[in-house]
């Protein structure tokens, strides 16, 4: 099942502390955003990229992206201050009805039978979210006193990619953006319009490039999928 692909890559990736966007950084001699792309490139059902960038950094991205041998048309769309924002450019430049997925620009170990099942059960179902079972007791807290111990049975880490019919997608960003409204991500957005979202289990190497120590971990899940 065919799908697009909508990537925000505008941020600044301050916890990286690379003094430069995290996604030029490189694993195993290429960045990051290149890495992550391939995995959306060398996917047949993917059609179409749309990708939201700082006008600034968009030539250097052009250049990095231009090393794929399969490419797939790619559309840039300006990026806004907070990722939500970049997310509705993307939606804004989409032009079909189809399905469309909304993923990090720093999760570059994706595994394609994820994005399949996710296309699968968007279509079905009209959302998904990739997400992993926690695996650590997980406690809430007020002003570092426990008040509760969640049931870890029932707790997921949740990932990108998340997939979405299109028009229940550009619905719940509406209705955000009419309301002042900002999430953390658009499973956020459409669950508060009312629409269930279904979880489709991932894997622990989809991690995303947050801080140093993600680098090294990277070098491994890559030297391991080579």
């Amino acid at each position: 099942m065919k799908y697009t692909v909508m990537i925000p890559a505008a941020g600044s990736g301050k916890r990286m502390g690379a003094g430069q966007n995290k996604l030029f950084l490189k694993i195993g001699g290429h960045s990051i955003l290149y890495h992550t792309v391939s995995v959306f490139q060398e996917d047949p059902n993917c059609e179409e990229i749309i990708m939201a960038v700082k006008p600034e950094e968009q030539a250097v991205i052009e250049e990095i992206l231009e090393l794929h041998q399969h490419a797939k048309p790619i559309t840039f769309v300006k990026g806004g201050g907070e990722r939500q924002n970049s997310v509705a450019a993307c939606i804004s430049a989409y032009e079909e009805k189809g399905i469309v997925l909304v993923h990090d620009a720093a999760r570059p170990f994706l595994n394609s039978s994820v994005i399949t099942e996710l296309v699968r059960t968007a279509n079905e179902k009209g959302a998904a979210i990739a997400a992993v079972k926690a695996k650590d007791t997980i406690k809430y807290a007020e002003a570092g006193a426990v008040k509760e111990t969640l049931d870890r049975e029932k707790l997921w880490l949740v990932q990108t990619p998340q997939a979405f019919q299109y028009k229940l997608l550009k619905e719940a960003s509406d209705s955000a953006i009419q309301d002042g409204f900002l999430g953390t991500d658009e499973s956020m957005l459409v669950e508060r319009i009312g629409h269930e979202v279904q979880v489709v289990e991932s894997s622990y190497d989809n991690v995303k490039m947050t801080t140093q120590e993600d680098l090294a971990i990277g070098e491994i899940l890559l030297a391991r999928r080579k």
